[in-house]
């Protein structure tokens, strides 16, 4: 149990410190005066604070929108369309799963209340006018709750030593074992690629919090800048905004509108199946299959935006065959199919609008191409089968497949 609570306090940290540490140069800078008054703080002190945080409880209201910049009419009409045509979506699932219902937080506001006591016990409510979704985790239970549809999936939670990759993890990536050291290592993993200031204070969910802001050095990288609040008193980040170059809204912009840090009652990780309620059992299989699935990411070990370096990935070929070109922020993962791509004049008509919608034919010393795009990823894939992928801009990805030829 010390082990897991020593491993916990660790969660919140390496999440923010995982996007901090993107080939992290540190760019020395006090916190300027502002609303709050707070004692000044290097970077480097603030990133310490963060990784020496033991937060273990906490419950609060939090509100994240984002926006990815996809076109979602013609992504919804072409989808639509799609399964139309294949005679509707999967039979047998639940509207309650939790794999199908939380990808409605990748688009739009959401406001969620979310409640946790150690590393057994969580909640999250994804409120919807006067319609609830609730995902609770409870000891060896993971439980879920759609209002609307009156349906519960239910699923035993992983143990950590089963967990997904747990075995392959090797000695010498395991997380450092102070807040000193896991800031070391954050600037270890740091270049010329980007800056990290402290900019200014900010009052967050009424609490008083410095503003971290880390932004790419590099060209041709489609982010502006990755700004975390952090709890002034006990180190938590409290919110998280993702700009992109495109300027408009944040891509991500997530953060708490209230918080407490108290520990919240056992009852609110308490659940019991409604009656009449339709009760889905989490099927044995379905690990195995996001993990067999995980394993086919086009990364393969390499992480975009440097991450993989950060954690001792080094740059160079990964799993698949997938080469990693450049570093940084400008990271480009390149994988060839071995196949042309499908010709998209043959596919049916609602493909062809969805992939309209969400392409730009593009040509080179590569020879063309078709560039599908976000606000933040960006992927090419050519007409020989090859594909490239990051954060980067249009131009990166054709300037990447160019010199690749």
């Amino acid at each position: 149990m010390a082990e897991t609570r020593k491993a916990s306090r660790f969660i919140v940290p390496v999440a923010v410190a995982g996007v901090a540490a993107a080939t992290i140069g540190l760019v020395p800078a006090l916190a300027a005066s502002g609303d709050p008054d707070l004692p000044e703080i290097t970077a480097q002190q603030l990133i310490e604070k963060i990784a020496a945080s033991d937060t273990q409880t906490l419950s609060g209201t939090f509100r994240i929108s984002t926006d990815l910049g996809l076109p979602l009419e013609g992504l919804t009409s072409g989808l639509g369309g799609l399964a139309g045509g294949m005679g509707g979506g999967a039979g047998g699932s639940s509207s309650a799963d939790p794999s199908e219902k939380l990808t409605e937080l990748v688009s739009g506001s959401h406001t969620l209340r979310i409640a946790a006591d150690g590393p057994e016990r969580q909640r999250l409510t994804l409120l919807d006018g006067s319609d609830e979704y609730s995902l609770i985790h409870n000891g060896d239970d993971v439980w879920a709750y759609d209002s609307k549809s009156k349906e519960v999936f239910h699923e035993k939670a992983p143990a950590d030593a089963d967990a997904p990759g747990a075995h392959e993890r090797p000695k010498d990536k395991e997380l450092p074992g102070t807040p000193k050291q896991l800031a070391d290592e954050v600037l270890k993993a740091a270049g010329d690629t980007t800056s990290i200031t402290v900019d200014g204070t900010a009052k967050v969910a009424g609490r008083d919090a410095y503003q971290l802001v880390i932004k790419p050095k590099q060209a041709g990288s489609t982010v502006a800048s990755v700004k975390i609040a952090v709890d002034a008193a006990n180190g938590t980040p409290l919110k998280f905004t993702l700009n992109s170059v495109e300027g408009g809204k944040p891509v991500v912009d997530a953060g708490f509108t209230k918080i407490d840090f108290s520990k919240p009652a056992a009852s609110d990780f308490t659940f019991k199946a409604p009656e009449g309620a339709k009760v889905t059992e989490g099927a044995a299989e379905k690990a195995a299959e996001e993990a067999e699935g995980a394993k086919g990411n086009p990364f393969g070990d390499e992480l975009p935006g440097g991450l993989g370096e950060a954690f001792g990935l080094g740059a160079g070929t990964g799993k698949d065959g997938v080469n990693v070109i450049g570093e940084g922020w400008t990271t480009i993962a390149r994988l060839d199919t071995g196949a042309p791509a499908p010709k998209t004049d043959e596919a049916p008509k609602e493909v062809q609008g969805l992939l309209d919608s969400l392409g730009d034919k593009v040509d080179g010393e590569f020879g063309s191409g078709t560039v599908f795009k976000t606000k933040i990823v960006n992927a090419l894939l050519t007409d020989d089968g090859k594909v490239y992928v990051g954060a980067v801009t249009k131009d990166a990805l054709v300037n990447a497949a160019n010199a690749d030829k």
